[in-house]
């Protein structure tokens, strides 16, 4: 019998939105992402059953926070360097940057008693209080539910690939007032303008000259050597910057068994990240104009650095490396937009939308990071309250 009047089998997909029939949309979402919101689901259950033991929430609330930080935080540290590696073994790159994160962290623990997070954490608010209190060791409190959660929020916004702050979103919930929340939020702004202005100018000026010697889809095998030495110390940077997202839930001196455990689940943790190559939001860097050209990412993240250095040594005031990092890559896309002679508007529109949508989704991150916080202190419920009384009043 020949081929005539068989009929092809297709698998039913549920891809795109059926405005008719929703249910299978939400169907479909929950088949395709049933592992991960079991893990949530359990995590969420496991956080509710620890918050009676302040050292068994607290150890689970930074197991959640060291995957889910680098998770989210590697489109801006790690995403240009795994996007532009991808052709080689991810073992390779994993020990690289690993063994920059234990030799960064080693240096804080020996310089500064046991803090690993080049006391980014020691920061005051106006009235000489700590502007992120630990609730065991610095208010004699135990950890709310809220406080072990944030992390899975965390999560689940990196699933839906929203290039949020962590900063924002886990050391929120520590701030014991909004002061604490305020100066982070001034410093971030002020990073994401002047990101922003100064990665523009970069693109737009010499976006001719960068089009010419880098029209060739080869490159010097110098430029592999440049990025993976800039790609190291930008990794380096950001944990200075953020890795006090993670050690937040641990004491703010750690003993020698504490520092083992930290460093040890966050190298762990990022042999899984290159092993799943960044995982679902890596998207937020691979869509963006050539971005896997070694040259460019090199660029991208030689202007990061520069900025992360200043910014690091301005004030021990935590800042938000996410939002300076979409103020680069939201400059640069529209600087190579302006600057294309090509005709119609198709390419600026698709660079605005992109803009619009990763600072729409920083912002969104940012109104559950106070939602989060307000839910877990008082004192900023207060201080919500308080606002809007005297905004209305």
């Amino acid at each position: 019998m020949g081929k005539k009047g068989k009929k092809s089998k297709k698998p039913l997909k549920f891809q795109r939105f059926d405005r008719d029939r929703p249910y299978l949309n939400v169907l479909d979402f929950l088949a395709e992402e049933k592992t991960f919101l079991t893990i949530v689901l359990v995590g969420l259950i496991l956080a509710a059953a620890v918050t009676f033991s302040a050292n068994a929430a607290m150890w689970l609330g930074f197991f959640f926070a060291a995957y889910a930080a680098v998770a989210n935080d590697s489109i801006q540290s790690l995403g240009t360097f795994i996007e532009s590696n991808r052709a080689r073994q991810w073992w390779i790159l994993w020990l690289y940057i690993g063994g920059i994160f234990i030799a960064t962290v080693t240096i804080s623990f020996i310089l500064n008693d046991g803090d690993v997070t080049y006391q980014r954490l020691s920061s005051l608010n106006p009235d000489g209080t700590k502007a992120f209190p630990h609730p065991v060791d610095d208010l004699g409190k135990n950890f709310s539910f809220f406080q072990v959660v944030a992390p899975l929020v965390l999560l689940i916004l990196t699933r839906l690939k929203m290039p949020v702050s962590t900063t924002f979103l886990l050391l929120s919930v520590f701030s014991a007032t909004s002061a604490g929340i305020t100066s982070v939020v001034t410093k971030s702004l002020s990073g994401y303008a002047m990101a922003f202005i100064i990665s523009f100018a970069i693109w737009y000026i010499s976006y001719n000259t960068i089009r010419k010697y880098f029209k060739s889809r080869k490159h010097h095998k110098s430029w592999s050597v440049v990025q993976w030495i800039i790609s190291g110390a930008l990794w380096a940077v950001w944990v200075m910057q953020d890795g006090a997202n993670i050690a937040v839930y641990l004491p703010r001196q750690l003993s020698v068994t504490q520092f083992l455990i930290f460093t040890l689940t966050i190298f762990a943790g990022l042999g899984l990240l290159f092993y799943l190559r960044g995982d679902k939001i890596q998207e937020v860097v691979s869509k963006k104009s050539r971005i896997s050209d070694i040259r460019a990412a090199t660029l991208v993240d030689f202007s990061y650095v520069i900025l992360l250095i200043y910014k690091l040594f301005i004030s021990t005031v935590p800042l938000s490396t996410t939002w300076v990092f979409l103020g680069i890559i939201g400059g640069r896309e529209i600087a190579i937009s302006l600057s294309r002679n090509k005709k119609g508007k198709k390419h600026k529109r698709k660079a605005r939308n992109l803009i619009f949508s990763d600072f729409g989704n920083a912002m969104a991150g940012l109104v559950i990071s106070i939602a989060l916080a307000a839910a877990a202190n008082k004192g900023i419920r207060q201080d919500i309250f308080d606002a809007f009384s005297s905004l209305f009043s």
